[in-house]
C-alpha cells in the first residue's frame, strides 16, 4: 500500500474517532441537567417534611432551612410572597440544616413543635425574633423559649421530645440529605428538583416562573 493511501486512511480513521468524541460529547452535555434533578428526587422530600400548599401543586419548593440563619429570616417572606401570589400553585417544603453552632437544638424545638401542630407558627415565632437568642452567629436555645409562649405548646412535652430517638432520626436524615445533595448553606433551594444556578432572590423567582410557566402549558 501506498504511503499516500496510508495517509488519508489514517486521516479517515482519525476523523472518524474525532466525530463519534464530539457526539459523545454533546450527548453528556444534553443529558447532564437531567442527573442532578434525579437524584434529587431521592433526597429533598421526606415524610416527616413540613409542608405549605397543595400536595399536588405543580411547583415544588424545597429549601434546607437554619432557623438561626440571618438570610435564612430574609427570605421567608419573600417566599411566602410568591406563594400568596400564585394560590395553590407552589408547595413550600422545609428541611433542617443548622449549621449555625447550638442551632441543632432549636431544630429539636422546632420539631417537637410539629409534633403538636405547632410548627409554622414556632418557626414564625423564632424568625422574628432571631436578634434576641442568636448572639454572635450562635444559637442560645435557652433563650429561644420565651418567643414560643402565648403559642399554646405543651413545653413539658417538647422538652421530653426534643430528647427522644424520633427527632434524633429526623434531624439525622436531614443531616444525610444534606450531605448528598451537597447542601453548604442557607438557605438553600430546590425548585421541582433543580437547585438554584445561583444564590440569590431574583434566581430563585426566575427558576419558580419558569416552573411556573411550564407547568401552565
Amino acid at each position: 500500500m501506498k504511503k499516500e493511501t496510508l495517509f488519508v486512511v489514517a486521516a479517515v480513521g482519525l476523523l472518524i474517532v474525532l466525530l463519534f468524541g464530539t457526539l459523545a460529547y454533546m450527548s453528556s452535555r444534553k443529558t447532564q441537567p437531567v442527573q442532578p434533578v434525579e437524584r434529587n428526587r431521592e433526597n429533598l422530600v421526606r415524610l416527616h417534611s413540613p409542608a405549605l400548599g397543595r400536595a399536588d401543586a405543580p411547583v415544588v419548593i424545597v429549601e434546607f432551612l437554619d432557623p438561626a440563619c440571618g438570610t435564612c429570616r430574609e427570605f421567608y417572606p419573600f417566599v411566602k410572597q410568591m406563594m400568596a401570589a400564585n394560590p395553590e400553585k407552589i408547595r413550600l417544603v422545609l428541611r433542617y440544616a443548622p449549621f449555625h453552632q447550638g442551632s441543632d437544638q432549636v431544630v429539636a424545638m422546632l420539631e417537637a413543635a410539629r409534633r403538636q401542630g405547632k410548627f409554622w407558627p414556632a418557626l414564625e415565632a423564632l424568625l422574628a425574633s432571631q436578634p434576641e437568642w442568636v448572639l454572635n452567629h450562635k444559637a442560645r436555645a435557652d433563650l429561644a423559649w420565651k418567643p414560643l409562649e402565648g403559642l399554646g405548646l405543651n413545653f413539658e412535652q417538647m422538652r421530653a421530645d426534643m430528647k427522644s430517638p424520633e427527632t434524633a432520626r429526623v434531624i439525622a436524615q436531614d443531616l444525610d440529605d444534606v450531605r448528598v445533595l451537597e447542601v453548604t448553606q442557607t438557605p438553600e433551594f430546590f425548585v421541582n428538583g433543580r437547585p438554584l444556578p445561583s444564590f440569590g432572590y431574583e434566581q430563585l423567582k426566575a427558576l419558580v416562573d419558569k416552573a411556573l410557566a411550564s407547568a401552565a402549558r
